[in-house]
């Protein structure tokens, strides 16, 4: 699992100015910024200002378009040069948000530390996502909520009918800066991840319960509300909600 970890980690180094880039180009946009929000604010506790935790933060747009609410951010990512760049971009952006290197299986934070977990394409890139909900669920509060916004990177690997690297850099959500070289790196490590055999979202579902949760619910029509024409069609992204 480590040496899985390592091969993770350096495809990110490698991605991560180029991904920067995309979440800038995200962050500027405010017609999706708002959607986002509209999403998750639907499942967010209202009239307070919560601890959230951005697990697999990457340059922290999660972070930066919560913080902005007046909630209180932590991201959170594997990767060093990801944490380094959401901190230049919340810095830039005039944001407070707190970012740690800290593997999302295995945190260093106490018991309860969180009213909420936020992820974006992340459980698709972990060996052991057992192990990771396990540890989510941990650092929730009672009643505190998980939203986990994924796809099933592996049908879109295996079906290869739309690829990120087609849209232009210019984009909102362009992939810019991919190779062919990393565009080979990243559907072998997909389709090394147990995850990406298994029919998602799901298997999450059954075990989101086993690990401790309830309250699970599965929205699949969450990407094309947010992403529209942009959601990719093998592997379209769909929002995972489970409470402590």
């Amino acid at each position: 699992m480590q040496d899985m970890e390592q091969r993770v980690q350096a495809y990110w180094t490698k991605r991560a100015r180029d991904f920067s880039t995309v979440r800038r180009n995200e962050l500027h946009n405010d017609a999706m910024g708002r959607r986002w929000l509209t999403e998750m604010q639907r499942y967010l506790p209202q009239g307070k200002t919560l601890d959230i935790l951005d697990v697999g933060t990457g340059t922290g747009y999660f972070a930066i378009l919560l913080a902005r609410e007046g909630h209180r951010l932590t991201g959170i990512d594997l990767t060093p040069a990801m944490i380094a760049e959401a901190e230049a971009t919340a810095a830039a952006m005039d944001v407070p948000a707190r970012f740690l290197v800290m593997d999302a299986m295995e945190t260093a934070f106490a018991d309860a530390s969180f009213d909420v977990i936020v992820t974006r394409n992340l459980t698709w890139t972990l060996p052991d996502t057992e192990q990771a909900y396990r540890e989510w669920r941990r650092l929730l509060r009672p009643g505190g909520v998980l939203l986990n916004f994924d796809a099933n990177y592996g049908d879109n690997v295996r079906h290869q009918r739309q690829k990120d690297s087609y849209i232009p850099a210019t984009e909102v959500y362009g992939h810019c800066g991919i190779t062919p070289e990393l565009e080979r790196e990243n559907a072998a490590i997909t389709l090394a991840m147990p995850i990406s055999r298994q029919a998602r979202p799901q298997w999450d579902m059954a075990l989101l319960p086993r690990c401790g949760f309830s309250r699970c619910g599965c929205d699949e029509n969450a990407g094309r509300r947010i992403l529209g024409d942009l959601d990719l069609a093998d592997a379209p992204l769909f929002l995972i909600t489970a409470r402590r």
